[in-house]
């Protein structure tokens, strides 16, 4: 008997055997221009594992994708050049530490929006999951990058507060979605370069481990699984991450030595993807696309769990390499499936 979407998913947290691996992919609107149709009839033949939660967040970031200029409501502008991709914050909220004693989190947002989200998990046979925290990230957004790497190199008491104050705010907000009946509970931070982190292992380990420490205690206190996403180069910080109780990560597994990631890791964390999306999908050939697939399986899969095959789809992406990705990992699509999940045919999540 085939499994639902959600007990496949909680089978491969478990590490447990699994009929297939469990599928997950994220669509960037940009992703659909010129070939919206084509685009979602093939996402449709291969629906998602993961599938909404309801939540209907009070801090509208729908212009993210939108061309322009706008505010968000921490108080950082931001600049969108090309629609239907995300813009970058190009104007801190606290550039200056004078600001930040007349600066709070967005508080009066805590607790809203979760309505429809018991119902709609009641509703679903998919795993269902919902974020997301972005300390690290939030912190760039408020006070500019460079400005933060001072910061954190330094010490400084404003610098600690700041954080404090994001972390708290998280923290509070994760407690409402802890206390849902979602599956799984997100969070994420981009913490790699090409090739290594952006700040030291010790910096990592004394500023941000805690932090994500309090959000896995929180979510297994709850019974939750805990999933975390981080771009780049991140292989020294997988051990701390096992170690605060995160299940599944989502990485940028081709920036890594994927094969030593298997030996180190596997048995011991659910490999959340991803498939290369700086060079094989946008560029490469379906045949290379197959041949990453069956890398990731020789080094992260033997049936028992602990995988999940995830991409994300850009702008742009030859509709072939999407094509293959799928074929790859699952072969032709499944009828059944597409009639299981059909209210998630369309694949359209992205964490960030």
């Amino acid at each position: 008997m085939a499994l639902t979407s959600r007990e496949r998913v909680i089978r491969t947290l478990r590490h447990e055997h699994v009929d297939r691996v469990a599928r997950d992919v994220w669509t960037l609107p940009a992703a659909f221009h010129g070939r919206d149709a084509e685009l979602r009839a093939l996402l449709a033949q291969y629906p998602r594992d993961f599938g909404p939660s309801g939540y209907r967040d009070p801090l509208d970031e729908s212009p993210l994708y939108e061309q322009g200029e706008w505010i968000d409501q921490w108080g950082t502008g931001w600049v969108n050049i090309q629609p239907g991709m995300i813009g970058e914050p190009k104007h801190p909220a606290i550039d200056d530490w004078s600001k930040l004693a007349h600066w709070q989190p967005p508080y009066w947002a805590l607790g809203l929006g979760f309505e429809d989200v018991n119902r709609t998990c009641a509703a679903s046979n998919q795993f269902v999951l919902q974020g997301t925290a972005r300390p690290f990230e939030r912190l760039q957004f408020l006070r500019g990058p460079a400005n933060v790497y001072m910061d954190l190199a330094w010490g400084t008491a404003e610098g600690r507060k700041l954080l404090e104050m994001v972390h708290d705010y998280y923290l509070q907000h994760l407690t409402y979605v802890a206390k849902t009946d979602v599956d799984g509970i997100s969070f994420m931070d981009d913490w790699g370069s090409e090739k290594a982190l952006l700040i030291s292992p010790a910096m990592w380990v004394e500023y941000f481990k805690p932090l994500y420490k309090d959000y896995c205690d929180l979510g297994k206190a709850h019974g939750k699984y805990m999933f975390m996403h981080s771009d780049g180069h991140i292989a020294a910080i997988y051990p701390h991450l096992i170690e605060v109780g995160v299940d599944a990560l989502n990485s940028q597994l081709f920036t890594m030595p994927i094969e030593e990631l298997g030996r180190a890791y596997k048995g011991k964390i659910t490999f959340w993807g991803e498939l290369d999306r700086q060079h094989i999908l946008p560029y490469g050939t379906p045949q290379d696309v197959h041949d990453a697939v069956a890398r990731i399986k020789n080094a992260l899969w033997d049936g028992n769990g602990g995988l999940i095959g995830q991409a994300e789809f850009n702008k742009g992406y030859p509709i072939e390499n999407i094509r293959a990705f799928f074929e790859a990992w699952w072969g032709a699509p499944d009828p059944a499936e597409q009639a299981e999940n059909a209210a998630s045919a369309d694949g359209i999540q992205n964490p960030r």
